[in-house]
């Protein structure tokens, strides 16, 4: 049988590779299908990711759907001005083309339905090279606030061979917002995690001594300190929670959230702050060490990789039912739902599972069982292989505006 000959993959992503779903999503897939094929990213950063090629976009300001980590004080797409707009998307185009120059992709895969849409658009039109869209949620949502990216976006959404989502609200949001003709080209691909990262049993060498947690119950947090992530919710809850709360991440919400702990006189919630690249060994540790983790979100968010992290350090999870996290958690089976904006649910269920050691275990077993299963890069890569080989463009053969000279047809007088 002819193996298939490597193709060149190129990402297109509007943030850094670390602080952020999308980024870890973008990264992390690279990362593994790169074991098979040549891949590329454009993006905001210049951190090394294994065997792919980083193009470095320089930004003219950080600028972000909902805020970032690692730009704590970043412009927000919906805030900016036309401007500001040209200037960004300036960056964007500019550095894609010498990539595209440099790299020469098979195909391109753009994360987000917004701005590097355009990007990848603008790349088929001139170059011939097909695309795919993985949609993430904010940039929908930072389409609800703006509608100034619709027309654009909308375009390349009907341009793309192929579109996926991280979870089913969110392919149901994007079809909703772009046309539901779209559905026959979009599926739901969930992000996932490195299961060898992940052993069954980690030591705990640094947190326990660190933060003096040695025979503590502990309920742990980490993810984007921003309104939709519900964290409010949890400090409110921690008052009647018999055990201390870590909340790991930085955000809009951090000296708001910090300023609420400080009003209720609350001396079992700490903030951490945002734990980056230096701080993995730790943030590692209290996936493993939490009792329970918590994402209490109260909007339809994609399946949180944070969420998976805590399952596969089989750590039982309370979380809502929004989104894409019904996708891996099962009532009962490996964690509990709770309504949405309510604290005492909150606090109920997590000192359920404080107190029932048993079931808290067992649920725990069951959570990483379903990660094995279903979540892992290794899966999710096989998936995104079998679509990039599917349409693939040729581009050291095609002249630049070859594409578009077979999709135009001219009619009236002739010359």
């Amino acid at each position: 049988m002819k193996a298939k000959k490597k193709l060149r993959i190129m990402h297109l992503l509007c943030f850094p590779l670390y602080g952020s779903g999308s980024g870890t999503y973008a990264r992390e897939l690279a990362a593994e299908t790169s074991k098979t094929e040549e891949v590329a990213i454009v993006c905001p950063d210049n951190r090394h990711v294994p065997r792919c090629k980083i193009y470095e976009i320089h930004l003219p300001f950080p600028v972000a759907f909902t805020g970032h980590p690692e730009w704590p004080h970043c412009k927000l797409y919906h805030e900016l001005s036309s401007l500001e707009i040209y200037q960004v998307y300036k960056s964007f185009l500019e550095t894609t083309i010498r990539a595209v120059r440099d790299f020469k992709p098979n195909i391109i895969h753009a994360h987000h339905e917004h701005m590097m849409t355009w990007v990848a658009r603008y790349m088929k039109a001139i170059y011939g090279i097909n695309f795919i869209i993985t949609s993430h949620g904010t940039g929908l949502l930072s389409t609800m606030h703006d509608r100034r990216s619709y027309h654009l976006t909308a375009d390349a959404v009907r341009a793309a061979a192929r579109i996926t989502a991280v979870s089913a609200d969110t392919r149901d949001w994007l079809l909703d917002i772009y046309g539901r003709y779209h559905a026959n080209k979009t599926r739901v691909i969930p992000g996932g995690i490195r299961i060898g990262q992940y052993p069954p049993y980690k030591p705990i060498r640094i947190i326990n001594k660190k933060y003096n947690l040695t025979d503590k119950k502990v309920v742990f947090f980490s993810g984007k300190l921003t309104k939709p992530k519900g964290v409010k919710y949890l400090v409110h809850a921690a008052k009647w929670i018999n055990g201390e709360v870590f909340i790991a991440g930085g955000g809009e919400q951090l000296i708001h959230l910090q300023n609420l702990t400080t009003e209720l006189g609350l001396k079992n919630v700490h903030f951490l702050g945002y734990m980056g690249k230096e701080q993995m060994k730790e943030l590692d540790e209290f996936y493993y060490r939490a009792n329970v983790f918590v994402a209490p979100s109260v909007w339809d968010e994609p399946l949180g990789l944070v969420i998976l992290e805590s399952m596969a350090a089989s750590t039982p999870v309370v979380v809502t039912r929004k989104g894409g996290i019904p996708l891996a958690v099962k009532d009962g089976y490996n964690g509990l739902f709770v309504r949405p904006r309510n604290a005492k649910d909150i606090a109920e269920k997590v000192n359920w599972l404080l107190e029932h050691d048993d079931a808290r275990r067992k649920m725990g077993k069951n959570a990483r069982k379903i990660v094995e299963e279903k979540f892992t890069w290794g899966t999710i890569a096989k998936t995104f292989i079998r679509i990039y080989h599917a349409f693939p463009s040729n581009l050291e053969n095609q002249k630049p505006d070859t594409a578009t000279k077979k999709q135009m047809h001219f009619s009236g007088r002739k010359k």
